[in-house]
């Protein structure tokens, strides 16, 4: 018998659940981010400069990718609630794969106009 959890549609749903999560995270410091331009212009001077290592750039890639896969994800939720469906297994789990493609490909134009 085979596991549940070892299913494109699990790893699709785990996905979207902990790129939500980790966004969830990062809304605050960004908003807090947003604050200090507000506030005062030699704290975001400052914070500018810090979001210029390689380790924050990363970072920042590694969240363009988690929000294009929850965006990508929750379209597929949005798909299998709303549309209907003839064939039950085939579409819906395509979509899985244009979802991870769809990020993979966002991911790579995002590095290649940090890098630049």
């Amino acid at each position: 018998m085979r596991s549940p959890r070892n299913h494109r549609a699990y790893w699709a749903f785990l996905g979207h659940r902990l790129s939500g999560l980790a966004l969830g995270l990062f809304l605050p410091a960004h908003l807090y981010v947003l604050g200090l331009a507000l506030e005062e212009s030699r704290r975001l001077e400052q914070f500018l400069k810090f979001a210029e290592l390689g380790a924050v750039k990363f970072g920042e890639w590694g969240l363009v990718i988690l929000l294009s896969l929850h965006m990508c994800f929750g379209l597929r939720l949005l798909a299998l609630e709303l549309l209907p469906w003839s064939s039950s297994r085939d579409a819906r789990l395509s979509w899985i794969t244009w979802g991870a493609v769809l990020s993979a490909v966002v991911g790579v134009v995002f590095a290649a106009r940090v890098l630049r």
